[in-house]
Formats: structure tokens, C-alpha cells, sequence
């Protein structure tokens, strides 16, 4: 399975339609008399008893109100007001949080907190810090700010009370109401304020779809009680929280259209039309992928050679103001400057591939499988990818990551913002997730590829020797291939000499304690889709357990591919992670005078996602051991855990088992 050291290919590319903290509401700090009293509203909300369900968790939300009220043009205020009960020594850090940007205009945010007893304590001015630009992306400058307020008094017990308002930017026509938190929630409701003849669209997403009641004309409110947490922390094999969190969409823009595919293909549109004309090419731009085609004998090597120019030589890095956390810089100054983000990254590997002919849309996605919810249509997502047409004869078998559209057009898909992930694949984080197809009136959802086990994987081989005290010498050479060569790859690039060897030591030494480190070495292509090398020789003083005149020796040397899964029923979909094919094959020379007198079981093991295959035999003095560990699906439903259960038993019982070695 995947090594652990990886770091994710890209940044966190932010496409800022949604803020996807959920404690941070899209409002910010304005002027407000902030010794006014607690609201009538927080009162009646302080006074609501903590539900039995709530008292594990470390703070509970009692109450939480949007109101969006949107004028002619489609421009939104939202005011929320929000109740949060402080319940244990943890939840004090539990408090509202609001952000803000250069088109919203700030009316207000205040705080106040109702202690146990009653007593009141009005936030003062030092009581909030603006943060800006803290998304955890090393690498950007962005004007989005956070003002986050430290409540007064806010001890266990309390019940802190928040209100705000602002002026959306105008081009922000939806509403992600996100309706589970971390904490339990007892009562929310949502208001959309809607102007004469104006109509909304609304989706959900792992919640069943709640009426809304018309209070006025064209104004609706939604209402939910009692909400439960989702809590990940000790679940195994777990989807990303955004993932699994309820949470419903509502559009006032041009996107409130009826039926799904008619809301994809107005998002698509909307997309389109934001980024007209971002990606044309420049006489230099086109100029220099012309020179990258020239000579090159078909359409894969076309791609290949433009894509992996931009992998190398445009730097990724964020700089976003307003409208540029979801709009592109134009694909001139990008080529010009040699950065971007995401979509800047996508507006030049389209603007280069028009340039010789070759047709690519805009995708928005998610890096985060599960995020995007077909049945769910809303911009909501956090990356920007590209799909590249292709002609109807091309039949190369590289374009393995490639998708049919509903008018039976082929697309490859493609993310310029992974540095080391070639054309024709994909990184393993996008697959089996959804995306928008921005092609105009041609635009739709598409289903991202699963790619055939071939495309991922790790071929591990090991020629070892046995000492008759149990010291185990030799060397592996291993070969990565797809996405975790990619990986491989960006781990070299973000580390140093001093920081490798740390790393393969502490690696290397979770199969094999006390392992000396005697070598290592890389062996990295130039050509992204050639497989990344690496061979590394071993020292282990006790790697056999000596019992009398027998020696206990586990043949499988190294790597790990079991993931610890307990018997709890099982209610959410399992992450497989990454399809691909894992083999290892060891050869252990036995110390003179040793002959194998026991060997485990064979362990066969086949189910529709994955499969796992072990055997043990000796010839002559070496002992050989080999598996091969097939993942065909990205994720599999709850309801086949037992099954997900048989296969990890299955593997931990093979890397645990020993030979035993007796003396002639």
C-alpha cells in the first residue's frame, strides 16, 4: 500500500466558493454598541436544557439561525445568530469565528457570554483578532481574514451568544448550510429572503431532504433539530469529514434551475463564462508550445510534452483577492510570471493546448473523494483540474485516466497542479470523485476513472542472508510506479540528504527494530511515466528469535499493508485510498546447518475489491517468501466490512507469521 511519508501533490488550491471551516461564518466585524444587553433571542435561546445526547461532547450548539436576504441584483446580507453552551474544560475553545473579504461590506459581530449563574459579559474590542490569509497553505497571499472572538468568562457552564451581518460579495449566489458540525447541534434553521419572481434551487447532501416553509412571499425557512456530531477520530479507513457532514445547498443565481442535470450544466456555464477568454494564448505562449509539438509523433506525446513543461516550470503559489479565489489570472501574465494556483495552472495548460489544436475545459473538483455529491449540484469544492479532449483515433493505452462525456466525447483527465504525476494518469485523491465539465452549453458532471490496479503500485524485492545468531543483512530494491512514484517523486523533492536518512530510518524501523541504515540510493527518470527507483541496504543485529537449537524468522522482511480494524458496526463507507498492485518477493539464505521445519499457511484470499495472495517455500538453503496485494476499487459501502474485515485478518496473520528453522 501507499508509503506514508507523502505529502499531498498540491497545496490545498483554494477555490474560495465555500468556507469550508465550519466554525468560521461568512461575516466580519463592523461597529455595533457593544454594551448593549444579550438579545431577547440569546435569552430565550440560553434557556434551552443541555439534550442527554450532548453531554459527552465538549460544547453543544443551541441554537444556530441564518437569514440571507437577497435584493434584485441577486446580492445577499446574511445576519446569523448563534448559542453555544460550554460543557466541558475542552469546549472553552468552542467560540464563533467570522471572515471576510474585499467585495463584502461589514455591517456587525458581537459577543456576549451568560455564565453559569447568570451573569452577563459583553465581548470589549480586545476580546477580537483579525487572522488573514491563515488557510495553511505556505505558499500564497490572499485577502480573505478571519476575526475570531475570545469570549469573556467562558468557563464550563456558560452559554456564549454571537451575532452577525454582512454584505456578500455579489457574485456569491448560493448558500452551503452546513448543518453538522463536531458538536451536537439542538436547534438550526436557514431563511432565504428571495425578491418578487425570483426562483431557488436546493440540494442535500447525507441528509433527507426537509420542506421548507414559505413565511412570506417567496421567503423560506428550513428547520432542523437535534443534529447529532460526527466524530472521526477513532475511525479506521475513514472518508475526510466534508465528506460524511450533512450539509444542504441553496442557489438564487443562475443555477436555480429544476433537475440535477440541468443545475450541473448551469454551474458549468456559470464556470465558463467567469473564465472567457482567461486562457487565450499570447504570440508567446503560442509560440513556445509550438516548439514543444514540433516533431512529435501523436497526440500523448503532444500532451505529454506541454504538460510536463508546466509541471517544471510554472511554480505553484496563491495570490487571490476577492473574485480571484474562484477567477483565474489571465493565462498571458501567468506564462509571463511562471506561478499560479490551480486554476491559474489549468488557464495555461488550456491556453497552450488550444494553441496547437488541442481542445481542454476547466474542472472543478475536490481533493477529497466523496466531497462532491452527484446528486448534491453546487460549486462546492476546493480545486481546479482540466479535461483534454480527445480525437476520436486515439487509441494510445497511456490515456488510462480518460472519461466519455454524455455526447460520447472522450476526455483525458489531467491535474497541472500535481508536479509529478504524468498525463494519461491520475493522482489516486481524485479518483472515483466527481467533477464539473465546463464546456459551455456542453457542460455536466462527469465521474472521474478508477484506474486499472496496473496504473499504481510497488514492486519490492529482497536478497537477504541469516546469521546463526539471528543478525539479518541485505539489500531491497524497490520500483514505484502511477501516483506512488509521483508521490516518491514529491517526497525527494520537498526533503533533504539529513531528512531522507531520518525518515528511512524511522521506516525501516517499524519492520525491523534497531536496523541499521547501511545505504540508500535513488533512482529517478527524467520522464514522469518511467517508474521511480530506490535501493537500500539493511543491518538487523536480532532480527531472528533464537529458542535452543530452532530459529523463529518472519519471512516477510519488510512492508506493512494491514490496517488495523476493530469489530464496531460499521454505519460509513470504507476508504480503500488508492487502487493498485503491491508485490514483494524475499529470498532469505539460511545459516549453515538450518533447514526450514515449519512454514505457515499459504493465505489465499479474493473479494470483488481486492485480493491477497502469500506463499512460503524453500529450495536448497533459501527461503523464499512472495505476495501480491490487488486493490481494485477506491471505496467499497459499510454494509461489505465484514468482508473488508477477512481480508485484513488475512493480511495481518501472513505479516506476522513466522518459519521455523531447525538445526540438521
Amino acid at each position: 500500500m501507499p508509503i506514508p511519508f507523502l505529502l499531498k501533490p498540491h497545496a490545498a488550491c483554494l477555490l474560495a466558493v465555500i468556507l469550508l471551516v465550519c466554525a468560521c461564518r461568512p461575516a466580519a466585524a463592523g461597529w455595533r454598541d457593544k454594551s448593549a444587553p444579550v438579545p431577547d433571542w440569546g435569552l430565550e435561546a440560553a434557556k434551552t436544557p443541555t439534550p442527554d445526547y450532548a453531554k459527552d461532547s465538549g460544547a453543544v450548539i443551541l441554537s444556530d439561525e441564518y437569514v440571507e436576504t437577497v435584493d434584485g441584483q441577486g446580492r445577499a446580507t446574511e445576519r446569523e445568530r448563534e448559542a453555544i453552551r460550554i460543557l466541558q474544560p475542552q469546549g472553552r475553545a468552542t467560540g464563533c469565528a467570522v471572515s471576510y473579504d474585499v467585495d463584502e461590506q461589514i455591517n456587525y459581530f458581537q459577543e456576549w457570554t451568560i455564565t453559569a449563574d447568570g451573569r452577563q459579559f459583553p465581548a470589549k474590542d480586545t476580546d477580537f483578532v483579525d487572522k488573514g490569509g491563515e488557510t495553511g497553505v505556505p505558499v500564497e497571499l490572499v485577502s480573505e481574514k478571519v476575526r475570531i472572538v475570545h469570549p469573556p468568562a467562558a468557563d464550563v457552564g456558560a452559554t456564549v451568544i454571537c451575532e452577525s451581518e454582512e454584505l456578500l460579495a455579489p457574485y456569491m449566489q448560493e448558500k452551503v448550510w452546513q448543518i453538522q458540525n463536531g458538536i451536537p447541534v439542538v436547534f438550526e434553521a436557514l431563511e432565504v429572503d428571495l425578491p418578487p419572481g425570483r426562483a431557488h434551487s436546493e440540494s442535500w447532501h447525507r441528509y433527507d431532504p426537509v420542506k421548507p416553509v414559505e413565511v412570506a412571499p417567496n421567503h423560506w425557512r428550513w428547520e432542523i433539530k437535534d443534529m447529532q456530531k460526527l466524530d472521526l477520530r477513532d475511525v479506521r479507513a475513514s472518508l475526510d469529514w466534508d465528506a460524511l457532514s450533512a450539509r444542504m445547498s441553496v442557489t438564487w443565481g443562475d443555477a436555480a434551475v429544476q433537475g440535477k442535470d440541468n443545475e450541473w450544466r448551469a454551474w458549468g456555464m456559470w464556470y465558463t463564462h467567469l473564465e472567457e477568454h482567461r486562457p487565450d494564448p499570447t504570440p508567446e505562449i503560442a509560440t513556445q508550445a509550438q516548439q514543444l509539438v514540433a516533431g512529435a509523433p501523436d497526440f500523448y506525446t503532444k500532451v505529454k510534452n506541454i504538460t510536463e513543461y508546466i509541471q517544471n516550470n510554472i511554480r505553484y503559489f496563491v495570490v487571490e483577492r476577492g473574485i480571484g479565489g474562484l477567477q483565474s489570472h489571465n493565462a498571458g501574465d501567468i506564462f509571463r510570471n511562471r506561478y499560479g494556483d490551480c486554476k491559474d495552472k489549468a488557464t495555461l495548460l488550456i491556453a497552450m493546448l488550444g494553441a496547437v489544436g488541442i481542445q481542454a475545459y476547466y474542472v472543478p473538483v475536490d481533493d477529497r473523494r466523496g466531497v462532491i455529491d452527484p446528486n448534491a449540484p453546487s460549486l462546492y469544492g476546493d480545486h481546479m483540474i482540466a479535461a483534454i479532449e480527445i480525437p476520436a483515433d486515439a487509441k494510445d493505452p497511456r490515456l488510462e485516466a480518460a472519461v466519455t462525456a454524455k455526447d460520447g466525447k472522450r476526455y483525458l483527465i489531467f491535474d497541472p497542479t500535481n508536479e509529478r504525476t504524468p498525463a494519461g494518469n491520475l493522482p489516486s485523491y481524485l479518483q472515483g470523485s466527481y467533477g464539473i465539465l465546463s464546456a459551455g452549453a456542453d457542460s455536466q458532471l462527469i465521474a472521474l476513472p478508477v484506474l486499472a490496479p496496473d496504473a499504481n503500485g510497488t514492486d519490492r524485492k529482497g536478497s537477504f542472508t541469516l546469521s546463526p545468531d539471528g543478525a539479518l543483512t541485505g539489500t531491497v530494491d524497490t520500483s514505484h510506479s502511477g501516483p506512488e512514484g509521483a508521490d516518491f517523486r514529491m517526497f525527494l523533492k520537498y526533503t533533504d540528504a539529513k531528512e531522507r536518512s531520518a525518515f528511512w530510518e524511522k521506516y525501516v524501523g517499524r519492520d525491523l527494530p534497531g536496523v541499521t541504515l547501511d545505504s540508500f540510493q535513488y533512482v529517478q527518470p527524467p520522464s514522469l511515466d518511467r517508474p521511480m527507483a530506490f535501493h537500500y541496504t539493511v543491518t538487523v543485529p536480532q532480527y531472528a528469535h533464537v529458542a535452543g537449537p530452532l530459529l523463529l524468522v518472519r519471512p516477510r522482511v519488510v512492508g506493512e499493508d494491514s490496517i488495523p480494524f476493530d469489530d464496531t458496526l460499521r454505519t460509513l463507507p470504507i476508504d480503500l485510498e488508492a487502487t493498485g498492485r503491491w508485490r514483494d518477493s524475499f529470498d532469505i539464505t539460511l545459516p549453515p546447518g538450518y533447514v526450514v521445519d515449519e512454514t505457515p499457511d499459504p493465505i489465499n484470499v479474493d473479494m470483488d475489491f481486492a485480493s491477497y495472495h502469500s506463499s512460503i517455500s524453500a529450495k536448497g538453503n533459501v527461503l523464499h517468501y512472495q505476495r501480491e496485494y490487488v486493490v481494485r476499487q477506491v471505496e467499497i459501502p459499510a454494509k461489505e466490512a465484514d468482508d473488508f474485515r477477512k481480508l485484513e485478518g488475512a493480511i495481518l496473520l501472513d505479516e506476522k507469521g513466522a518459519v521455523v528453522l531447525k538445526k540438521q
